[in-house]
């Protein structure tokens, strides 16, 4: 069994997707990424010539959420293992997005398959 979110040809795992997304917390930073601005206060970001084009910061997800630094990487990384989101790391920061291609791959599957 596949226990990342793709298989090595790079096919979504659908097991691995639903897993992800089984945990509350999980499933709610997905839909804060899904609008972050409606989330997240873009100001910042801005300030150092970014925007949440290139994602949120764990910082700002961990401030949200209310729990601890190592939690929210992991649940992040979870996500990123499913093929959900996707990283970025710039200086000392690692930015998340989701990866839509992979999402609508999910949809798809759900759609078509159950």
């Amino acid at each position: 069994m596949c226990t990342t979110g793709t298989t090595e040809g790079g096919v979504m795992d659908p097991l691995a997707v639903h897993k992800a997304l089984a945990n509350p917390a999980r499933l709610q930073f997905m839909q804060w990424l899904r609008e972050p601005e409606k989330h997240f206060d873009e100001d910042s970001y801005r300030q150092q010539g970014l925007g949440f084009h290139i994602g949120v910061c764990v910082g700002d997800i961990r401030k949200r959420s209310g729990l601890a630094q190592s939690v929210v990487s992991g649940y992040l990384q979870t996500l990123k293992d499913a093929g959900l989101l996707t990283s970025e790391r710039i200086g000392k920061w690692t930015y998340y997005r989701r990866n839509e291609p992979v999402i609508a791959e999910f949809a798809a599957y759900v759609r078509d398959e159950l």
